[in-house]
């Protein structure tokens, strides 16, 4: 779906990487600047399977020689990516101002936790961080728990991957109608306050509550995760009420009168309780056996390889091993393009080629021997 589009992606941590994986995967030729040297840290594959489709070339941003190249790659291409504090692009003389400069059509997409502008936007933070603060932590984990949500998905992932790629796509169409470039400001923080905005919807008919727990989607029954026998885990989420009868019916509970008031806020707690006791007497797999194929809105909470063996994996081939890693195949998917699985080059792979790209010589200097 972008080809034809060149994206140059500065090396850096998480959400800015993820990004630009996703970009790769929808058919842009992603060029990842690694730095000379090896990972940003150690925790970072040398073949991360973020970088997968993408061309990698090697360069130390700190030498004039490498700089130059980098300024080349940025002139020549549609999009950048760049994930560092607020005033390093700057500093190294890759500031939007100069790449505009030289590039006036380029989309300049900047990660950062706090934002450009912010009086955070010195301070280093995490996922967790900015998702506490923008107030998109609020209602994650059950009530009387701590506050935890999967490491990574609502803020590095949700609240900043995707909002960047957003902004990138966004600002790309405005370029070819406009002929003008811009600087995209992805901050976490605010994408993350942004995804709360379906929830926050629920507040204007009474569903939402600031104490955690008595809200429309986070109180019930009906809206939770119960342990099994086993100590695995079963989702069930029946909100409209013909989901929530077929649930009932399954379970044998349609004639008690206590289940019969759904809505009822007061009796949540006491229909957890004695749900909570109901699971607790088979097996994950029994219940979700039992649930399977109806529309009691009812899941097994499974690990990613779990989920590769599931039967739903196989007609949807979701998960895959590729490279010798396990990854989710691109999303979404395209009536027109079917998406082809890229290798995940090794760091500095495609160094000469991208340097050939740019008519620069990478043969060494060739040598006379001359006799005395």
């Amino acid at each position: 779906m972008l080809d034809g589009l060149r994206i140059i992606e500065i090396e850096g941590l998480g959400p800015g990487p993820f990004a630009a994986m996703l970009l790769a995967d929808l058919g842009a030729d992603v060029i990842t600047i690694h730095r000379a040297g090896g990972p940003v840290t150690p925790a970072t594959p040398d073949r991360s399977l973020l970088d997968r489709g993408k061309r990698s070339v090697e360069l130390n941003l700190k030498e004039q020689g490498d700089l130059e190249i980098a300024r080349r790659l940025i002139a020549s291409s549609d999009a950048l990516i760049e994930g560092f504090r607020p005033g390093v692009m700057e500093k190294l003389g890759l500031g939007p101002e100069m790449c505009l400069a030289e590039n006036p059509k380029l989309v300049y997409g900047r990660m950062t936790g706090w934002g450009q502008d912010s009086p955070n936007s010195e301070t280093a933070g995490h996922d967790l961080n900015y998702i506490a603060l923008s107030g998109a932590l609020w209602y994650a984990s059950a009530p009387g728990s701590v506050p935890q949500t999967p490491a990574t998905l609502v803020g590095d992932i949700g609240g900043g991957a995707m909002y960047l790629v957003t902004g990138i796509l966004a600002a790309l169409l405005n370029a070819q109608q406009t002929g003008r470039g811009t600087v995209v400001d992805a901050a976490i923080y605010d994408g993350s306050a942004h995804l709360m905005n379906l929830l926050m919807s629920l507040g204007q008919v009474g569903g939402l509550s600031e104490t955690r727990g008595n809200s429309l989607l986070d109180g019930p029954h009906w809206s939770r995760c119960y342990t099994c026998s086993d100590g695995k885990h079963i989702s069930v989420q029946c909100l409209e009420p013909k989901f929530y009868a077929e649930f009932l019916k399954l379970l044998d509970l349609s004639g008690d009168p206590k289940f019969q008031n759904q809505f009822d806020a007061a009796l949540w707690p006491e229909l957890t309780e004695r749900l909570a006791e109901l699971f607790s007497t088979k097996s994950r797999d029994q219940w979700a056996k039992l649930f399977a194929g109806t529309d009691a809105c009812v899941a097994p909470v499974l690990s990613p390889q779990e989920a590769r063996h599931h039967e739903m994996n196989r007609a949807r081939g979701t998960w895959q091993t590729l490279d010798g890693a396990l990854q989710a195949a691109a999303a979404p998917r395209f009536s027109t393009h079917k998406w082809q699985p890229r290798p995940i080059p090794t760091r500095g792979e495609h160094t000469n080629e991208i340097l050939a790209d740019l008519g620069i010589d990478t043969k060494p200097p060739t040598r006379t021997n001359k006799s005395v």
